[in-house]
């Protein structure tokens, strides 16, 4: 199985357009560390494509990608579908960009779709524009994505997209906390195993149980501590209260992730404002020398 790293930043991208923080002034001045919005592509055969999560940024991330590129008929693309973690815009609003005729499948959890159909109407938007197949994921189903990739969604948050908002919205009965999930992929053929998670609240039981086994982890890196937004005078609201656990400390998933048996260790979905984007950082160092990997465009993993 191959995957490929699109890109690791967090909404807003790296550098964000309003944002004059210390890594957003350093990624304008040098375009080389700068990074697109988190994304991944899974392949079991090099030749058909699974998008996790459709960024604004996906028609770059294809382009950036000669694995991606269409062809060889000129309306003919190796993308098959897209599958989503979550109803944020950061990982939908490239549903729109991806609207030319296609005939993608989008699976997401019920809550998800349904926010997909009411709340942003991208189903709509885009039902004039091309024939998306709509499939829903079932938390802990296995789904063979093709004869050799099967992919198994896990629940590992509940907080809703703000442009839903707790109350405005009625999603199938039972699923109404199935709003952010990870991926469990594997390869049918090699026993190899990825997983995607670029949101994390907590490391608890069940996401133990999920990566123990792993030769792959890609990981919610979005703050290196809790206040980070605040400390910076980037905003009000913790990483905790955003749905992300942070990278450092006693609680943080740092010395969690070092702990695991994969071979791979990268952290994704990281905000402009985390100093782990710097190479030179000294929390950069303090990752390396765990053994774990901060993510970046053009990164390949294959298990």
């Amino acid at each position: 199985m191959f995957v490929h790293c699109l890109g690791v930043a967090a909404g807003g991208g790296f550098p964000q357009w309003n944002c004059a923080c210390a890594g957003c002034r350093t990624a304008r001045a040098k375009p080389e560390v700068a990074s697109m919005h988190a994304g991944i592509a899974v392949s079991g055969d090099g030749e058909q494509w699974f998008l996790l999560n459709a960024t604004p940024d996906v028609h770059h991330q294809i382009a950036a990608d000669p694995s991606l590129h269409p062809g060889p008929g000129i309306r003919e693309t190796p993308v098959a579908g897209v599958l989503l973690t979550d109803a944020e815009f950061d990982h939908t609003i490239g549903l729109l960009m991806l609207r030319e005729e296609s005939t993608l499948t989008v699976y997401g959890t019920a809550p998800v779709l349904e926010a997909l159909t009411s709340s942003f109407p991208v189903r709509e938007l885009v039902s004039d524009y091309a024939a998306f197949s709509w499939s829903r994921l079932e938390i802990g189903k296995p789904l063979e994505l093709t004869d050799r990739v099967r992919v198994t969604p896990f629940k590992t948050g509940s907080k809703p997209p703000r442009y839903v908002g707790q109350g405005r919205h009625s999603p199938a009965s039972g699923s109404s906390s199935e709003w952010e999930v990870g991926f469990r992929l594997e390869d049918t053929v090699t026993g190899g195993t990825v997983v995607y998670a670029p949101t994390l609240p907590r490391w608890d039981e069940q996401f133990a149980e999920q990566v123990a086994a792993a030769d792959c982890v890609f990981l919610d890196g979005t703050f290196w501590t809790d206040d980070e937004m605040s400390c910076q005078g980037a905003g009000k609201r913790t990483g905790r209260s955003m749905g992300h656990m942070p990278v450092s400390g006693a609680d943080g998933s740092a010395r969690a992730l070092a702990a695991l048996a994969a071979d791979r260790k990268i952290y994704t979905h990281i905000n402009n404002t985390n100093p782990i984007l710097d190479e030179a950082s000294r929390e950069r160092q303090w990752l390396t020398g765990l053994g774990i990997e901060v993510g970046r465009a053009g990164l390949e993993v294959e298990v």
